[in-house]
């Protein structure tokens, strides 16, 4: 068994006893509501918790598994968030055959491309090919309603969803002197740090929160995600050992991918208050769908991994 797997095996252990507190703390706030009453924020905010016993399991067999399994894994995560985001987007006849194509084609390629390392094609696949050929696939069917909105929303879709997405198991893509094989560990970090100091921004902001970042469109409140920031920045510090990052340049890069992920959390959410719905969809207990659960990562994912290859790769 490797040092690396040996290190993810340790960092799953001590998510576990993370979870494990958190579990129990949800459990103590539950008792403290007087009986045959229930408080929303602290029942979301376990069965939050009960839903992250699930997704590390998942990602943590993925990542012993390798690069082939992170890869699927967010292929299947991608598949779902895109079908999730297309659920709620213009669509008539004439784009049902570029939608196979981008279901069927452009996102297996996309992480086809990813899973064997060529940057050049998973960097420009989607943003300058599928960009430029989806539409004329639409064009091509001659319906003209609607098409500007109806390319930009399924545009849209793949660049969130696919393309942002895929740059968090393309980590294992970088070359990083000295660690390239410790770069499963660049994945544990990065989705520690954003989901982790977001669980923490959402508790915070309910129980400390006073001042709204943006009012009438997201519960959020400046006191909870700078809780959450710090937080997620205090996590990345005693993280910094499993990256090539130091202390404070860990710290950092948490504090920039939580601040980042922030703000996808608040696009998505316009996009969502926009079409009228409050979830994507309920396919993880209390926590909506992929897309929820992407909605970060979605924006942090490639601030992450270009500033990381931009600093410490070659």
């Amino acid at each position: 068994m490797s040092a690396t797997v040996n290190d993810i095996l340790l960092l799953s252990l001590g998510v576990v006893a993370l979870l494990a507190t958190l579990t129990f703390v949800g459990e103590v706030l539950r008792t403290r509501v007087p009986d045959g009453a229930t408080n929303p924020v602290v029942e979301t905010f376990v069965t939050r918790v009960h839903s992250w016993w699930g997704m590390v399991i998942l990602l943590s067999l993925a990542l012993i598994i390798g690069r082939t399994g992170v890869v699927l894994l967010f292929a299947f995560c991608s598949f779902a968030a895109l079908r999730e985001f297309l659920t709620y987007t213009r669509k008539r006849q004439a784009d049902h055959l570029s939608l196979a194509f981008a279901f069927f084609v452009v996102l297996p390629l996309q992480y086809l491309f990813v899973g064997i390392g060529h940057e050049g094609l998973f960097g420009t696949f989607i943003p300058v090919y599928a960009f430029l050929l989806l539409p004329v696939i639409s064009a091509l069917r001659g319906d003209s309603q609607m098409f500007l909105v109806r390319v930009a929303e399924t545009q849209w879709g793949l660049m969130t969803a696919v393309f942002c997405a895929s740059h968090v198991p393309a980590l294992m893509t970088l070359d990083i002197p000295g660690y390239n094989h410790r770069l499963a560990l660049l994945i544990v970090f990065f989705v520690m740090v954003v989901q982790l100091g977001d669980l923490l921004e959402y508790f915070f902001g309910r129980r400390i929160g006073r001042t709204r970042i943006a009012p009438g469109l997201s519960p959020k409140t400046w006191e909870g995600v700078a809780c959450g920031l710090a937080f997620a920045a205090l996590i990345g510090g005693l993280l910094a050992w499993i990256t090539p990052f130091s202390p404070l340049a860990a710290m950092f890069m948490a504090a920039v991918s939580f601040a980042a992920g922030t703000a996808g959390n608040l696009v998505f959410t316009a996009i969502k208050q926009d079409r009228g719905v409050k979830d994507w969809s309920h396919l993880i207990p209390g926590q909506g769908g992929f897309m929820e659960q992407l909605d970060s990562v979605i924006f942090a994912a490639p601030v992450f991994f270009h500033i990381t290859g931009a600093i410490w790769g070659v």
